[in-house]
């Protein structure tokens, strides 16, 4: 025999976890990790901008969770630059205002050999990586601070922490995207905005499709987990609510790993 959950419980799960009033932008938030930590903020309650290249998909995507009820829009930026770092940030705030979350998700990864890497290949994976999220926290960070209320999640990579399958320029930049994420954590925490990192195993999203393509890379991948299995995009969803939301308020500066026990197996 089941029951309703009590209005009592809904109120205390309402608290810790919704998102309600509370306004998102999250980069890559049409593919991967990034479409589903959308879905995930837009449905806990959160007005979403999901911020990405292809228009198509962030069309698809807008118009799927509007369609149930949720609050959401577009930006179609390039964030391999500067000024197309700017425009974003500035066209994002301008759906429902300045946010209290952000998410940088967006990342590229190209894995030639180490002695192959051109500093083209090292300055476009810095740009988008790394440049990209410092200079959204600095258009974002201060102002949440203000407000006495901001959350940063940034996503990385197992290559931050253990080098495999050609880490490369990847592995740098994320490694530096943690260390970011503490220095921001050290200069807004006292004043009310969390800084923290998801840092996935290997995930079968687009960004990974050339391994995924590789029956026995995924196979040996999965076998390094403890769950059994690699991981999905949807895997995100409720540590990114978390990370998002009230819970998490004495949370920052860390590096939360959701991947199955690979790092630790």
């Amino acid at each position: 025999m089941t029951t309703e959950p009590a209005p009592a419980a809904h109120a205390y799960l309402s608290q810790l976890f919704s998102l309600h009033g509370r306004v998102a932008v999250v980069t890559g938030g049409s593919s991967g990790i990034g479409r589903a930590i959308t879905d995930a903020l837009a449905r806990a309650g959160a007005s979403v901008v999901a911020v990405a290249r292809g228009e198509a998909r962030l069309a698809a995507t807008v118009e799927e969770l509007t369609s149930e009820g949720c609050r959401a829009a577009w930006v179609g930026a390039d964030l391999s630059t500067r000024e197309g770092v700017r425009a974003a940030a500035e066209r994002a705030v301008e759906a429902f205002g300045e946010p209290d979350i952000l998410v940088n998700s967006a990342g590229i990864n190209v894995r030639p050999p180490m002695d192959e890497l051109t500093e083209e290949d090292w300055d476009m994976t810095m740009a988008v990586n790394l440049e990209a999220p410092f200079l959204l926290g600095q258009r974002f960070g201060p102002r949440m601070a203000e407000r006495g209320y901001g959350r940063i999640l940034h996503i990385s990579s197992q290559q931050a922490h253990r080098a495999f399958v050609q880490s490369g320029a990847y592995g740098a930049s994320k490694g530096a995207l943690e260390s970011l994420a503490r220095s921001q954590a050290e200069a807004w925490s006292p004043r009310g905005v969390t800084c923290n990192v998801l840092v996935p195993g290997f995930v079968m999203t687009p960004l990974n499709a050339r391994l995924s393509s590789d029956p026995e890379k995924v196979a040996a991948l999965a076998a390094r987990t403890m769950i059994g299995r690699n991981g999905l995009a949807e895997d995100f969803a409720g540590a990114a609510v978390f990370l998002a939301g009230p819970a998490s308020g004495y949370i920052t500066g860390q590096s939360v790993f959701v991947d199955g026990g690979l790092s630790v197996h």
